[in-house]
């Protein structure tokens, strides 16, 4: 509705406008300021305003206009609202097919997110992650975004090392009554065990008998982490597109050192190999190569960083957590030595998550050792639940929540606000006459003439339920789904409000009412589905 109200309104002022809401819904459903226009066109903000207002007071699709310090306000007609809403209805699908606009499909987006190290289970700072890139991928696609989904495998350096050590000593304590003493940065927690035990199962004791193993427990941990991880992200419902290997890719290292040295981005000193970083904004320089001839963990990301960017992508996306803040001005700067735009990179940081239960700090998983699993929070609060609140701020602001508050079934709990509204709606029409589909497959000019004249509360809920087209592209542009959250906890708010103050059924409105709910509802259902949550129809 917003953007084809906004089209009608430059076609008729000849003018590209913003369109705003005004801090009090009496002025009328949008306000357009003119303060922009005063230079170009030599007049003062109020004379334009009023001359806008003449020519939007003809068009069909605006009931009233008024004029307030160089503001012109104006309210929608039932007629406009009424064709918006059966259009919406029609829209049955949240695939990019039925909803492709051509402008926004020219961009073609690569969209990395979790990534996380394949030697431990995925916990809630990566859920936090992972569940903002999905739904980021999700209302993209919706409005025409070409975006692929990528998860980048560090299975290379010394990470995966630790993790076949941290296997092996495992092993030796469980089958060999070995002392438990791991090595310095190796990794602790249950499942450490639980893997040594696949292990013997998979490859024999013999595999623990002498360090010269390492290896082979490495790649088996990697394999069974990595099964892990893609599991744990099925729980929330995240499949990712294309997974790419760091250790593959390094087979490109000599070709990716060769364009660094051909745009003047490298020097030796030390014994080392040091990327000009600095000369792009980070604070020092970076080494890339060792003094033993090993690459480092950012010659790693450099590689994959050109792999990136020789692919056909418009654009590139990374989601890393708030830790990774230094790092974005060093991998920019590779990839501006390897000879390609680095504006063409954006990286949105994901900040931590203070987990309580019951105000208290919630207790460490003994099975991951030392943080909270993801796997855990969803078992016991559902992946609804833990879609909604993650995705309830901005991922780069810190967030904290009770695991307790969600599991409560009031209006404090905004899962269970939101969902009942949809619920209550669904409801409704299991007690009326009428059935949701036969509304859906009604005529567009039977449905238009039945929402003339609407009360002015009825019009003001179906306006705002139209209102998530606006929604969801602020929410893609600014990389911001918390906004789809605010407006679906806005719009539940107000149909409660309309449903405790409004006789509903059995009454001479009860047709057009339900006509503007399934509307109402269908708002709440795609707001939800494009965040990555089932809406419920009884509850």
């Amino acid at each position: 509705m917003t953007q084809n109200i906004k089209q009608i309104v430059e076609e008729a002022l000849g003018v590209s406008s913003i369109l705003e809401k005004p801090r009090d819904k009496r002025f009328g459903h949008f306000a357009l300021p003119t303060f922009s226009f005063a230079k170009t066109l030599r007049q003062s903000p109020q004379a334009i305003a009023q001359e806008f207002a003449q020519k939007l007071e003809s068009l069909p699709q605006i009931a009233s206009v008024n004029v307030v310090n160089g503001y012109v306000n104006f309210s929608l007609s039932d007629m406009f609202l009424a064709q918006c809403a059966w259009k919406f209805l029609q829209q049955d699908s949240t695939s990019q097919a039925s909803n492709v606009e051509s402008q926004n499909a020219q961009e073609h987006i690569l969209l990395e997110y979790v990534s996380a190290n394949p030697t431990g289970p995925l916990h809630i700072g990566h859920a936090r992650g992972a569940i903002f890139g999905d739904s980021l991928a999700r209302i993209g696609r919706f409005l025409g975004f070409r975006i692929a989904t990528e998860y980048y495998i560090n299975d290379a350096g010394t990470q995966m090392e630790n993790l076949g050590k941290s296997i092996y000593y495992a092993g030796r304590h469980l089958f060999f009554n070995a002392p438990y003493e791991l090595p310095q940065d190796c990794y602790k927690g249950e499942y450490v065990l639980l893997l040594a035990e696949q292990a013997k199962d998979s490859l024999g004791l013999e595999v623990f008998e002498n360090l010269s193993q390492i290896a082979t427990l490495s790649c088996f941990g990697k394999d069974k982490m990595l099964e892990e991880i893609k599991a744990n992200l099925a729980q929330v419902g995240i499949v990712f597109d294309n997974y790419v290997s760091e250790k593959e890719l390094f087979t490109a290292w000599d070709s990716t050192l060769h364009a660094l040295q051909a745009h003047n981005g490298v020097y030796e000193q030390e014994g080392k190999l040091w990327l000009k970083s600095s000369e792009y904004g980070d604070e020092k320089d970076r080494v890339i190569v060792r003094e033993n001839g090993e690459p480092t963990y950012l010659a790693g990301d450099i590689i994959y960083h050109r792999d990136k960017f020789m692919r056909p992508f418009t654009h590139y996306i990374n989601i890393w957590g708030a830790d990774h803040h230094g790092y974005i001005a060093r991998v920019k700067a590779a990839i501006s030595f390897l000879g390609y735009d680095s504006n063409k990179l954006e990286v949105l940081l994901s900040q931590m998550v203070a987990l309580l239960q019951g105000g208290e700090a919630y207790k460490m998983s003994k099975r991951a050792g030392n943080f909270i699993l993801m796997k855990e929070i969803v078992e016991e609060v559902g992946a609804d639940a833990l879609r909604l609140i993650f995705l309830s701020k901005k991922a780069d602001t810190h967030l904290e929540f009770d695991i307790e508050e969600l599991k409560k079934q009031d209006a404090s709990n905004p899962v269970y606000y939101i969902n009942y509204a949809h619920a209550r709606i669904h409801t409704l029409f299991a007690k009326s006459c009428f059935e949701i589909l036969d509304f859906k497959n009604t005529k567009k000019e039977q449905y238009v003439e039945s929402l003339k004249e609407m009360d002015e509360n009825l019009r003001d809920l179906l306006v705002l339920s139209l209102g998530l087209d606006k929604v969801l592209l602020d929410a893609f542009v600014q990389r911001a789904p918390n906004k789809v959250v605010d407006f679906l906890k806005n719009l539940a708010g107000e149909f409660h409000r309309f449903y405790n103050e409004t006789k509903i059924l059995n009454t001479a409105k009860e047709e057009q009412i339900l006509k503007v709910l399934i509307v109402v509802a269908k708002s709440l259902n795609l707001g939800l589905a494009l965040l990555g949550v089932q809406a419920k129809e009884s509850m």
